[in-house]
């Protein structure tokens, strides 16, 4: 299987890299450090499957995801996160990603899940699919979930300390429809400030650091 990696941190590639090549089942025939990045390298090499992470800079894991969809409705993306939300993944999935997988998997996992993934079937951490289950059941809505996946791109954005005029740019977006967005976000949170908002994604276990 051909699988492109996906990861702003270059020792963590070279791990997952290393940790892939022991298979005979897997080939890593190319590595990105953005989503921008990996856009490009998909269209050029069309690898089997992307195994992706959601916190980078520029473009995040979503608006990626988003984008290689539009792009190529047949692409398989696996994502792989520290975030071990239950949130996070439904977002991704609704996205079109067709697996997600916390850092923390043991090695064997992730090979199961890029395997699966390229057979065409939907691979969620075991550790994650009870949480993700359990609230899609209960039929509470956490606030967040209120948000669009462009509200949502801006609210991490806004959590992480991120600038409008840095939000905009990386989004693709003018710094008044980013502002637009920021004022429906704390409208549809009920939040006063930037400050209050990264209380949020924290309350919710949506920052990984």
């Amino acid at each position: 299987l051909r699988v492109m990696l996906v990861d702003d941190h270059v020792i963590v590639r070279m791990g997952f890299k290393l940790l892939l090549q022991e298979s005979d089942l897997v080939e890593v025939i190319c590595e990105a450090a953005t989503g921008e990045e990996a856009i490009r390298l998909y269209a050029e090499l069309k690898p089997d499957v992307v195994v992706m992470d959601i916190t980078m800079p520029g473009m995040g894991g979503l608006e990626a995801v988003t984008r290689l969809i539009a792009k190529d409705a047949a692409v398989k993306v696996l994502i792989l996160s520290a975030h071990e939300d239950s949130i996070h993944p439904a977002r991704l999935l609704k996205a079109g990603a067709k697996g997600y997988l916390s850092k923390r998997t043991a090695p064997e996992e992730l090979l199961l899940a890029i395997q699966a993934v390229a057979e065409g079937s939907i691979y969620i951490d075991p550790m994650l699919a009870q949480a993700v289950a359990v609230e899609q059941e209960s039929g509470a809505q956490n606030p967040v979930e209120i948000l669009t996946d462009r509200e949502f791109e801006v609210f991490m954005s806004l959590a992480r300390g991120h600038s409008v005029a840095r939000i905009a740019a990386t989004l693709f977006l003018s710094p008044r429809t980013v502002g637009t967005h920021l004022y429906n976000i704390k409208q549809k949170l009920n939040a006063g400030n930037s400050s209050e908002l990264t209380l949020i994604a924290l309350r919710n276990g949506l920052l990984d650091h």
